[in-house]
């Protein structure tokens, strides 16, 4: 019997999703070999959610090779016990969906640009409108090592506060929404918006910061009504660089 026919319909229909997630991280270069983490609730299933079984890499990442865990870390299905999980992907990712119901995608990374500004004592600077999507709209978590200890997770939690983004200082970013589309839209944005910094603050030339005014205004616009919308479309368009590969990942 396959995986398909052991789990519920909606299970397997996240899942495939979630493969895809996975595929365009690796398509938009935002991977670092096996050791980041995207996770995604179970549907129903409040206190199980989905992640990479460890050692697979992003662009390879199928349906079947996902793991069901509970926010003890321990894998859900007899059926799965062969399958390892990240350590500290199961401490980051089981924090947050533990304590906030209305995120049920989590993106983790360690890109160059994630990681340079996560070094950066300034953070995000209100550069671009890739970066004003953030603008009082981030949270910043301070290094504690590797994330094994589950004391780090209350930290973490706190830190994110009402935000579904932030900066992980000298580590890298996260970025999580209310379903598979949002957390790409928050993790694609500021990647970009780390991106622009990295290259501007490197291009040493004399920098120009909107007013507090209009970058106030402008993360409201990130709010605007009709942006649902907005970001299931891009999401569904991104879905379409990978369209040759759909047979694979959903298997």
């Amino acid at each position: 019997m396959t995986l398909r026919e052991k789990v519920s319909s909606p299970e397997w229909q996240a899942r495939c999703e979630l493969a895809a997630l996975y595929r365009l991280i690796a398509h938009f270069k935002m991977t670092d070999m096996i050791d980041t983490h995207i996770s995604l609730h179970v549907p129903g299933k409040f206190n199980h959610f989905l992640i990479n079984k460890y050692g697979v890499l992003f662009e390879k990442m199928t349906a079947s090779e996902l793991v069901k865990i509970d926010f003890d870390g321990n894998i859900v299905e007899e059926y799965e016990k062969n399958k390892k999980v990240n350590a500290a992907g199961f401490v980051i990712h089981s924090a947050i969906h533990q304590a906030r119901e209305d995120i049920r995608c989590i993106i983790h990374t360690h890109t160059s640009d994630g990681m340079a500004v996560s070094a950066q004592k300034q953070g995000l600077l209100p550069l671009t409108q890739h970066a004003l999507k953030f603008y009082g709209n981030i949270g910043y978590h301070t290094y504690e090592g590797i994330a094994l200890s589950l004391s780090e997770r209350d930290r973490l939690v706190n830190d994110l506060g009402i935000h579904n983004a932030m900066i992980l200082r000298n580590h890298g970013l996260l970025g999580a929404g209310k379903d598979i589309a949002w957390a790409f839209h928050e993790i694609y944005f500021l990647e970009r918006a780390c991106q622009a910094q990295v290259k501007a603050l490197s291009g040493g030339g004399e920098l120009v910061f909107p007013d507090e005014e209009v970058c106030r205004h402008a993360a409201l616009q990130f709010k605007r009504d009709g942006i649902d919308t907005i970001i299931n479309d891009g999401w569904e368009a991104a879905k379409t660089f990978i369209d040759d590969q759909k047979e694979s990942y959903c298997s």
